[in-house]
């Protein structure tokens, strides 16, 4: 005969901690009482969105965090956000002591399904915008802080006057309206250029670069795809316009500077706030978290083709160079 592990419902996510705790104890004393195998349940489970390198460095990282006693089980959405929905209201079911969703299908379908367990999602753009934003969720932002980009901006151009940037208003006008607060105190204006469609990216583009000193590309699918990137980065070095960006791969790409999260960091930062989690040392709910560590990359050919002089420092502390 086999008995299942018992199971001890809390009240609130905050007491995930001591739930733990108390479970491992019952499950050791029902076995060492009864002298029979006891069926653990999964402390920790990982959904993510789907199977991509980005994702599982972040895994990855958050595992390498997590302390060696912790049982994981991990489910893969593929991309489908129904079976994500199957898949929390099966997890939520069985019972675990936390959530660690990837990606924002994956949190999307915890936020619908799992509404008493702990939620710690990561690798997900704007989380607020989804409604991520429930009392049992928290997560690791996948942003660099707006402040840590202009005053990088300020450090390479300290001469920069007229910061250019395209962006769609559905999309990311809290972003634009923060960066305007930020920048005014420091004499440097702001010139966002609306675009409505991916069609309007040429032609906003071209008249907006003559009347800036530096273009500043954010997070906005509307204005950035593979193609449209291209064309940006090429239409900017034409005109002699350095370009600041989001991602190493746009800085390999042509743009002077990006600074970007590393997503196995990203994933380590969410299994340490797992842990403060389940330890009692913090409780839900709570605000998100902003990555620790941000990436510096520089393009020194870009530099020079521009005749831009990079600080001696700003290049020793830099991540990548190309």
């Amino acid at each position: 005969m086999t008995f299942a592990c018992l199971h001890v419902r809390v009240a609130h996510p905050s007491a995930a901690g001591r739930y733990l705790a108390l479970r491992h104890i019952l499950v050791v004393l029902l076995w060492l009482l009864l002298g029979m195998p006891v069926a653990s349940a999964t402390d920790v489970i990982i959904l993510k969105s789907s199977d991509i390198a980005a994702y599982n460095q972040a895994i990855n990282g958050f595992k390498a965090a997590l302390p060696s006693g912790i049982v994981l089980s991990e489910y893969d959405l593929q991309g489908d956000l129904e079976k994500g929905r199957k898949l929390a209201r099966k997890i939520r079911a069985s019972d675990p002591a936390l959530v660690f969703a990837v990606g924002l299908k994956a949190a999307k379908a915890a936020q619908l399904e799992i509404v008493d367990i702990p939620v710690v999602y990561a690798m997900v753009l704007d989380p607020s915008k989804y409604g991520l934003t429930t009392q049992n969720m928290t997560g690791i932002l996948l942003e660099v802080p707006i402040e840590r980009q202009l005053a990088m901006m300020r450090n390479l151009l300290p001469q920069l006057k007229h910061i250019g940037t395209l962006y769609d208003p559905a999309k990311t006008t809290a972003l634009i309206d923060e960066a305007r607060r930020l920048l005014k105190p420091n004499g440097t204006d702001l010139i966002p250029l609306q675009v409505n469609n991916e069609r309007d990216v040429p032609g906003g583009l071209r008249a907006l670069l003559p009347s800036v000193d530096a273009l500043w590309l954010v997070p906005d699918s509307t204005v950035l795809n593979d193609e449209s990137l291209r064309f940006i980065l090429n239409t900017a070095l034409e005109e002699r316009v350095p370009v600041i960006g989001f991602s190493r791969e746009f800085a390999r790409s042509g743009a002077l500077l990006c600074l970007s999260v590393n997503y196995g960091d990203i994933g380590r930062q969410a299994g340490q706030l797992s842990r403060k989690l389940l330890d009692g040392q913090l409780s839900l709910p709570m605000k998100p978290w902003h990555p620790e560590r941000i990436e510096t990359s520089l393009n020194l050919k870009t530099a020079k083709f521009l005749g831009i002089e990079i600080p001696r420092d700003i290049e020793q502390q830099a991540d990548e160079l190309y």
